[in-house]
C-alpha cells in the first residue's frame, strides 16, 4: 500500500488490470525463459506514471476527514521490478510528469543496490536517441502512453534494434473519436490528421475511406465506399504496419480492452525484439493473450 504522500496515477477500470495482468506474467515468463541464457536484461517503460494506480473509492463511504476511500494497486513499475526469477539487470523509466518522477525517485530509493534509470523527458526522443548497447542486451519495453503519443517513428527505431520485445498499448478509441462524422478524411480537423500522420507515419489511416469493389448479382462489380467503423479500421491499418515492419516478429493475435460499455478503447499488441527468440516471445505473449481475451 502506498503512502498518503505517494502520488499515483487514476484509475482506468478493469481493463487496466488486464493489461497489467498480461504485462507482468509475460515479464516473469520472459525472465525465467532467459535465465540461464548470458543476456543482460533491460525493462524499460515509455509512461511509467508513478508505480502506483489510484483505483477510487472502494466503499460507499468517506473516511472521518471527507476523504475518498482508496484502493492502489501496482502499477507496471512495481511490477517490472518485482521479477523474482531473473531480476532485470537495469529498469528505465520515464515520463515527462515531475511529480510522477518524483514518486519513481521514492521507489528507486526503496530499491537499493538495482540499476534503475529514471528520467523526466519526452519518451519518443529519449527511445531514438538513446545509445543501447545491443552485444549481449536483450529487453522488454512497455509502450503505455496515456493517450496517442506513440510516434511511428520511435517504434521504427524499436524495430531496427531488434534487440526489445514490445508491447503497445494502441490507443483505438480516442484515435477513432477524431474521425469527423462524415466519414470525409478532408473533415478531418487540421491538428488532428497531423497527429494521426505522426502516429501512423503517413496518411495511410486515410485508406480507412478507400472505395472497395463487390460483386453484384449481374456479375459485374460496384464500387462503394465501405463504412467500417473507426476504431476497428484504424487498429487494422496499424496492425497492416507493424506486420510490414517486424516481419515474422508480429503478433498476430491482439487483445481488444473495453470499458464498462463494452467499447473498445484499446489494442494491446506485441512484437518480439531478435528474429531468433520471436518464435518462443510470440508463444509466450500469444497464450497470455488468449488466456486474456478468454476470461474477458
Amino acid at each position: 500500500m502506498t503512502t498518503s504522500a505517494t502520488p499515483a496515477v487514476r484509475f482506468g477500470g478493469e481493463w487496466t488490470k488486464q493489461k497489467l495482468s498480461i504485462l507482468e506474467k509475460y515479464l516473469n515468463a520472459y525472465t525465467t525463459a532467459l535465465k540461464d541464457q548470458p543476456f543482460r536484461l533491460m525493462y524499460i517503460d515509455a509512461f511509467a506514471g508513478t508505480g502506483w494506480i489510484a483505483t477510487g473509492a472502494t466503499a460507499p463511504y468517506r473516511s472521518l476527514f471527507g476523504a475518498e476511500e482508496q484502493e492502489f494497486v501496482k502499477g507496471s513499475v512495481l511490477r517490472a521490478l518485482d521479477v523474482r526469477d531473473k531480476p532485470f539487470d537495469r529498469c528505465i523509466f520515464l515520463d515527462r510528469d515531475p511529480e510522477y518522477c518524483h514518486g519513481l525517485e521514492q521507489i528507486r530509493g526503496r530499491h537499493p543496490g538495482r540499476e534503475i534509470e529514471i528520467h523526466n523527458t519526452d519518451a519518443n526522443s529519449f527511445l531514438r536517441e538513446y545509445r543501447f548497447h545491443r552485444a549481449g542486451w536483450r529487453g522488454v519495453l512497455f509502450l503505455d502512453p496515456f493517450a496517442t503519443e506513440v510516434e511511428w517513428a520511435t517504434i521504427e527505431r524499436i524495430a531496427r534494434l531488434e534487440m526489445l520485445d514490445t508491447w503497445i498499448l494502441f490507443p483505438a478509441g480516442t484515435l477513432g473519436r477524431m474521425l469527423p462524422t462524415s466519414r470525409k478524411p478532408e473533415d478531418v480537423d487540421a491538428a488532428w490528421k497531423a497527429r494521426l500522420n505522426t502516429v501512423f507515419g503517413s496518411d495511410c489511416w486515410e485508406g480507412l475511406y478507400e472505395p472497395q469493389t463487390q460483386p453484384t448479382l449481374f456479375g459485374g462489380r460496384l464500387s462503394k465506399v465501405v463504412r467500417e467503423p473507426g476504431e476497428q479500421g484504424l487498429t487494422r491499418i496499424y496492425r497492416e504496419n507493424l506486420r510490414a515492419l517486424f516481419g515474422e516478429r508480429f503478433l498476430d493475435r491482439s487483445a481488444p480492452l473495453v470499458n464498462s460499455r463494452g467499447r473498445v478503447l484499446y489494442d494491446f499488441m506485441f512484437c518480439a525484439g531478435h528474429p531468433r527468440g520471436a518464435r518462443i516471445a510470440k508463444k509466450i505473449a500469444g497464450h497470455l493473450l488468449k488466456i486474456s481475451s478468454d476470461l474477458s
